[in-house]
C-alpha cells in the first residue's frame, strides 16, 4: 500500500502523518479524529499555480472550499495564494471570518436569495458565478440598491460530462446548474448581461464533472466554448476575458484509481486553449480552475477506534469502528470505496478479508466493504485513507453522534483546528414544551 504524501511507517510501527504519531494523536484528541497532511495540501495548491506561471498565463486557482471548509483551512488557501470558491451564505461567512481576501472570492450556487446576493455585495467579493436568468434579475435588483456594479461570469453547460474515464459528448446536458449551450439560453444571457449597467460580464464558466482522471473532458469543454466564442465575437461582439474550466481532477482512494498529476491537467488545458486561441484569432482569456477534492482529499486521514467484530462463517466478518456515515456519508451515499489500515501495527501481515462497518443504526453504514487487515484486536485503530474531500464537509448528527475533532499536522507540530462536539452542542437549539 502506497502512503500519501509525508506519511510513513516509524520505528514503533505505528503511522505517522506529519511527523506526527497517529497513536498519540488519537491518546490526545480521541476518535473519530480527522488528521490533515497540511504539507501535502500546500504542495497540491503549489502544484496547480505554478504549472500557470510557468507557462506564463494569468490564471485564478480557486479552492472550492464545499470539499472541506473551516477557519483554518481557508487561512491556509490564503496563506498559499489561491482565490477561493464558496457556494452559500455560511461558507462566505466562514470566509470572512478567516480573514480571507474578499475580492478572491467566488460565489457559486444554482438557487443564491437575495439575501446571499446582498451579503455578498456588502461583503465586496470578486464575482458571482451566475446560475439562470432569475439570479441576473436579483443580480440587477441589488446593483441598483447598492450603487455598485457587480462582476459576474455565466456558468454554461457544454453538453460534456465527464467521470473517470468515461466521457459523454450530447447535444443538451441535463443540469440543474447554468445556461445551456446548445439551445440559445447562452446567448440570452449574454445579451441580458451586456444591456446591464449594473453587471460586469467577466466570462463563462463550466464544470463538467467529478473525480476525471484525463485531461479530455477539460480538452472537449475548451473546445466547445471556443467554437461558441467565435459565434459570440462575430455575432455580438463579445470576447470573454476569463474561461473557468472548473474543478474535478481525480484523485487516488484505492489502488484502482490512476489519475494525472495536478500539473498534467494544467499543462493539456493551456496547450487546447492556446491552440483554439491561435485558430480562431482570440486572445488568449484568464484561465481559472476550481480544485476541492484533489488539494485536500487525500491529505485527509480518518482515525477510528475498533470495537466489536461479528463474523458469518463462509460468509463475512465484520469489524466495527466508533463512528460511519455521520463522519463519512460517501460509502453510503455514492457507494464510494476507500482504502484502510491498522494504524497502530502498520507492519503486520494482513491476513484476513473484513468489511469495516460504522455504528449508526442503518444496515447502509458501512465505511468499507472488502479490505485485508491484520488479525484485527479490540485495541486497534484504524486508519481509513483519502477522507479529506467531502468527510467532514457532509458529517452530520445521525443518531444523535457528535461530529469528530480535525487536526492539521505538519513538521512534527500537531494543531486542533476543529474541537469534537461534546452532547451538550447536541442539545444546544433543543427548546423543551
Amino acid at each position: 500500500m502506497e502512503l500519501h504524501g509525508v506519511s510513513k511507517i516509524n520505528d514503533n510501527g505505528h503511522l505517522e502523518i506529519g511527523g506526527v504519531d497517529v497513536i498519540e494523536l488519537t491518546k490526545e484528541y480521541g476518535t473519530p479524529l480527522i488528521a490533515y497532511d497540511t504539507a501535502l495540501i500546500r504542495e497540491r495548491m503549489r502544484s496547480f499555480k505554478q504549472t500557470f506561471e510557468k507557462h506564463g498565463i494569468t490564471a485564478q486557482v480557486a479552492y472550492a472550499s464545499k470539499a472541506f471548509s473551516c477557519k483554518a483551512m481557508i487561512q491556509l488557501v490564503a496563506q498559499e495564494g489561491l482565490s477561493l470558491d464558496v457556494v452559500s451564505a455560511g461558507e462566505l461567512y466562514t470566509a470572512v471570518q478567516a480573514g480571507f481576501p474578499v475580492k478572491k472570492i467566488h460565489f457559486h450556487g444554482n438557487n443564491k436569495s437575495i439575501e446571499e446576493i446582498r451579503m455578498g455585495v456588502e461583503a465586496g467579493i470578486g464575482c458571482f458565478v451566475t446560475d439562470n436568468f432569475y439570479e441576473i434579475s436579483l443580480l440587477e435588483q441589488v446593483s441598483k440598491e447598492k450603487g455598485v456594479k457587480i462582476p459576474v461570469l455565466l456558468r454554461i453547460t457544454p453538453g460534456i460530462e465527464a467521470h473517470t474515464h468515461d466521457y459523454i459528448l450530447t447535444g443538451h446536458e441535463d443540469s440543474k446548474f447554468g445556461f445551456d449551450l446548445g439551445s440559445g439560453q447562452v446567448e440570452g444571457a449574454i445579451q441580458a448581461v451586456k444591456d446591464s449597467e449594473h453587471i460586469e460580464l467577466l466570462g463563462v464558466h463550466c464544470h463538467i464533472g467529478s473525480q476525471i482522471f484525463e485531461s479530455t473532458g477539460f480538452v472537449m469543454a475548451a473546445e466547445k466554448i471556443y467554437e461558441a466564442m467565435n459565434r459570440w465575437y462575430h455575432e455580438m461582439d463579445y470576447i470573454p476575458k476569463v474561461m473557468n474550466l472548473g474543478g474535478g481532477f481525480g484523485i487516488r482512494y484505492t489502488d484502482e484509481d490512476d489519475p494525472l498529476l495536478p500539473n498534467q491537467y494544467i499543462e493539456e488545458i493551456i496547450q487546447a486553449v492556446k491552440a483554439k486561441s491561435e485558430q480562431f484569432g482570440l486572445p488568449v482569456p484568464e484561465i481559472w480552475i476550481e480544485p476541492g477534492r484533489s488539494i485536500v482529499g487525500d491529505a485527509g486521514t480518518t482515525l477510528y477506534s475498533v470495537g466489536s467484530t461479528k463474523e458469518i462463517p463462509n460468509v463475512r466478518k465484520y469489524v466495527a469502528v466508533d463512528g460511519g456515515m455521520s463522519d463519512n456519508l460517501r460509502p453510503a451515499l455514492y457507494q464510494a470505496k476507500y482504502d484502510a489500515a491498522l494504524a497502530n501495527r502498520m507492519n503486520d501481515e494482513r491476513e484476513e478479508l473484513v468489511s469495516i462497518a460504522g455504528k449508526c443504526c442503518e444496515s447502509g453504514d458501512m465505511l468499507i466493504w472488502d479490505v485485508e487487515l491484520p488479525k484485527v484486536k479490540g485495541d486497534d485503530v484504524l486508519a481509513v485513507f483519502c477522507t479529506g474531500a467531502y468527510g467532514y464537509s457532509m458529517a452530520n448528527n445521525y443518531n444523535r453522534i457528535p461530529r469528530p475533532a480535525v487536526v492539521f499536522v505538519e513538521n512534527g507540530v500537531a494543531k486542533l483546528v476543529i474541537k469534537r462536539e461534546s452532547y451538550e452542542d447536541l442539545v444546544r437549539y433543543d427548546l423543551s414544551l
